[in-house]
């Protein structure tokens, strides 16, 4: 987490970077339920350190019921039911390899590499996109053009036109692979015959000799 603490430190120095904190602060602190947990804010970035990206996966917003959002892109705690766009993503994994995952958590790609980052890092609860102006996407359009820094080729997974606006973030030497969301209204377009998983992992082999255990 170090390297990632010294780019989030550098963001909250900026001056879009402290009127975002000021909301944060004020949001935790107003008695409203905000999704997810405060411990879980920078989740995704303590589970995944910079060094070890090999794969990102772009959400919207977390989800806004209660205690679904676990501060990972897309992944619920472990005792709630998968939501459907998680349903959806397990589907087309198992489409692709054969073999679906289990883990609704998604902790175990986490661990691995798997850097499941959010647009927005908080929400109101039952309020989708509620933050959606507070300088979120300032911040991780800032974390995803620090990884396209990196010289060594990351996989960026785009789902949908939200997620896809940050391809002009990500350098050439990188994977990007897109497809539709994986919601309900928009998964059956094409999103359960992408093939993601399959491609992101011959990448990765040629690039590291390794591979993600995606189920």
């Amino acid at each position: 987490m170090h390297k990632w603490n010294a780019l989030i430190e550098a963001e909250f120095s900026k001056p879009y970077g402290q009127e975002l904190k000021k909301k944060i602060d004020a949001v935790y602190s107003s008695g409203l339920r905000i999704h997810p947990e405060e411990k879980n804010l920078f989740r995704a970035f303590e589970l995944t350190p910079y060094e070890d990206v090999r794969v990102v996966i772009i959400g919207q917003d977390p989800y806004h019921g209660l205690r679904q959002a676990n501060g990972l892109a897309f992944a619920v705690n472990g005792f709630i039911n998968a939501p459907p766009s998680l349903s959806n993503i397990f589907k087309a994994v198992k489409n692709d390899i054969g073999k679906a995952p289990t883990d609704k958590t998604l902790v175990s790609w986490a661990e691995q590499g798997v850097l499941l980052l959010n647009c927005g890092l908080t929400v109101e609860h039952k309020k989708p996109n509620s933050h959606a102006n507070f300088g979120w996407h300032e911040f991780t359009g800032n974390m995803v053009k620090y990884l396209s820094e990196r010289k060594e080729p990351i996989v960026f997974m785009l789902w949908g036109n939200f997620a896809q606006q940050k391809e002009a973030l990500i350098a050439d030497h990188h994977l990007v692979l897109k497809t539709y969301h994986p919601s309900p209204f928009s998964a059956r377009h094409g999103f359960f015959d992408c093939k993601h998983w399959s491609q992101a992992n011959q990448f990765l082999k040629e690039h590291y000799g390794e591979t993600i255990a995606w189920a």
